[in-house]
Order: C-alpha cells, then structure tokens, then sequence
C-alpha cells in the first residue's frame, strides 16, 4: 500500500487518526512490522531442521529450542529487517509532512512548492544521511551480534 494512501486512510479513524503525529507514528509503525515480521519468520523458518531435531533428542522444550536456538542462528536475518524497517520508516517520516506531522519533510514539500533548491535539499540530504547512518549502524550491529551468535554457538 502507497504510504500516502495509509496516511489518507488514518486520517478518519476515530481515536487513532487524525492529523499530526500520532497518525504518522501509527502510520509508520504499521509499515515497519511488515519486514520485521516477514524476516523473523523467515529466519526461523530456515534454521536446519536437523539443528533443531538435535535440541529436542536434547529434551529441549518448543520455548527453549526458540529462544537458545532458532531466534539466535536466525539473528542476522531478524536484524536485516529490522535495517530495513528503519530505513524505510526514516524515508517515509519526510512524508508525514503531508499531514501536518512536521519534521524534514516539511522542508522538502516547501521546497518542490516553490521550486527552491536550497529549501528541497535542506530537508533531503539530512534525511538522506539519516536512513544512511542508520544503515550502517544497524548493519555493523547486526554483523557484530551474528559474529557473538556464531561464535558462542560453536564453542558450546
């Protein structure tokens, strides 16, 4: 669904809706659980099947092989949604603008009404930068847990 069309259609909805931030924050929440959710799935899913047969002839529980097996060896996967679900959503916040939640976009909407460059860029290279940094940061962190994760699992 467009981002702008969930806007628009947040906007009406009693108590959750309305112009302003609450509804970007809802807005851009419920964009963020998309790869969150489709990730984590996915990695628990692709963990060796044998890996986790090996935890049950261990006597593990369902709740023990999720949590000290499958979330662990699934943690890189996990955190490359959670990468995009924040780039994503940084990109999207310069779009609540559009209903009145402010922020960068504000700079870049007023910039395209008036054709100013130096307005339009005012807004788009620290949001660029933003959905950069947080990239990267999200990226090392990830590459630094799955190292942790690897690691720790191979010395047990």
């Amino acid at each position: 669904m467009p981002s702008l069309a969930l806007f628009g259609l947040l906007i009406p909805v009693p108590v959750l809706g309305g112009i302003g931030d609450r509804t970007a924050i809802i807005a851009l929440t419920l964009y963020s659980l998309l790869p969150i959710i489709r990730n984590t799935y996915t990695g628990i899913v692709g963990v060796d099947p044998a890996i986790t047969e090996a935890g049950r002839g261990m006597g593990m529980t369902d709740m023990q092989l999720l949590w000290q097996v499958e979330i662990p060896l699934a943690l890189g996967v996990i955190l490359a949604g959670v990468r995009v679900a924040a780039v994503i959503a940084i990109g999207l916040a310069t779009i609540a603008a559009a209903i009145g939640a402010g922020g960068l976009g504000v700079f870049i909407f007023r910039g395209v009404a008036t054709v100013n460059n130096q307005l339009l860029l005012a807004g788009a290279i620290p949001a660029a930068l933003m959905a950069l940094a947080a990239d990267f940061g999200l990226g090392w962190v990830e590459a630094r847990l799955s190292k942790s994760t690897l690691k720790t699992i191979n010395e047990d």
